[in-house]
């Protein structure tokens, strides 16, 4: 598995992956203004050139597998990822874990935060088992669904 950097010219490639891998989550949830299966194609594009972010495709046997986004501004603020996703056939593999942790090598083991969804257990454990740990804070989306918030230090 490997990290390889997105350009501004892949924003349409990556929307439609990040529409189709959060599409079942979007059904799920009904999180209409905060799923990424529902942003427009134009908050892609506008993300993808801002200096201080970082898309990369998870590629693993030279298939894009997934997606991760990183938020670095390189001032010792926290780092932040988000969204990170893997598309349906490609799960239970090992791929989200393993970008994670190509992520932190590439921009530093520590003071990274994010947030997720409390009730996707599996999600919260990725974290929980690569050092992450819940901050307290959560944030009730709907009646469906509520986001738990990581720090690592």
């Amino acid at each position: 598995m490997e990290l390889i950097r997105a350009n501004e010219s892949d924003g349409e490639i990556l929307w439609n992956m990040q529409k189709e891998a959060f599409s079942e989550l979007y059904e799920k949830n009904q999180d209409h203004d905060t799923s990424p299966a529902n942003e427009p194609l134009v908050k892609m594009t506008e993300r993808l050139k801002q200096q201080f972010t970082y898309y990369y495709y998870i590629v693993a046997d030279g298939q894009r597998v997934g997606a991760i986004r990183v938020t670095d501004m390189m001032d010792g603020s926290p780092k932040r990822v988000s969204p990170i996703f893997i598309m349906p056939k490609y799960r239970r593999k090992g791929y989200a874990k393993m970008a994670m942790l190509e992520a932190e090598r590439i921009h530093g083991k520590s003071g990274w935060e994010l947030e997720t969804i409390l009730q996707e257990e599996g999600n919260c454990k990725l974290y929980e088992s690569i050092g992450y740990y819940k901050t307290g804070k959560t944030k009730i989306i709907n009646d469906k669904m509520t986001l738990v918030y990581y720090r690592k230090d």
